[in-house]
């Protein structure tokens, strides 16, 4: 089984989903991270995150497994290293290059293939797992997803900073040339604008028990 989740950063994706692999017993996929990881071995070597030929043969060799949720990237747990400000300012664009979308959808899918999962990011429902059993898309305005990234505190930015940031992450996720960010068809559609984190549990968990 496959429960896909989609939509900009901020939205309480990774929240909602924990929750649910919780309740449901199953494993649970932020394919952000990955992209995260890439970005920060990039980093470190000092690739030069627009050369998309290097990009995508980091991308391709380099080791990103899951184990008890956290990150680990060849052998290494870097799980608390994936937020910093450095690789936020870097992750979009590394994502928008296709041959490393490509790389990390082939590990994503490797996962997928022996295990019951919910996985969310931005292309789940449309490119990675088109044919998820449940699909959902959440969204939420840019100034209440940038008030709470910033009471998260893992960030050194001002608000008025995050919120920029936010809107030029949105921009870059939605005109990628592969992957996109959009609402699936087939995606039931949650604006979490004012609701509680316990108020978008709900509305998931109830159209998974209905469709179940």
């Amino acid at each position: 089984m496959v429960i896909a989740i989609d939509g900009p950063a901020g939205v309480g994706k990774s929240s909602i989903a924990k929750m649910i692999a919780d309740r449901m017993g199953i494993f649970y996929l932020n394919s952000g991270n990955f992209y995260r990881a890439v970005t920060l071995k990039a980093l470190r070597n000092k690739i030069d995150i627009s050369d998309e030929a290097a990009m995508t043969e980091l991308a391709d060799k380099c080791s990103v497994t899951v184990c008890d949720r956290r990150v680990f990237l060849d052998g290494e747990d870097v799980e608390d290293l994936l937020h910093s400000d450095e690789v936020d300012a870097s992750v979009a664009p590394v994502s928008a290059i296709k041959g490393v979308r490509l790389a990390v959808n082939s590990k994503l899918k490797s996962l997928a293939s022996s295990l019951d999962l919910i996985s969310e990011g931005r292309d789940i429902t449309t490119v990675v797992f088109p044919d998820a059993d449940y699909k959902f898309y959440f969204d939420a305005d840019a100034a209440t997803r940038a008030e709470r990234r910033f009471r998260q505190g893992c960030s050194g930015m001002t608000l008025e900073e995050i919120k920029n940031s936010i809107i030029e992450r949105d921009r870059i996720d939605r005109n990628k040339s592969f992957g996109a960010l959009k609402i699936a068809k087939d995606a039931i559609y949650i604006n979490t604008t004012g609701l509680t984190i316990d108020e978008v549990y709900a509305k998931v968990l109830d159209n998974i028990k209905k469709n179940n």
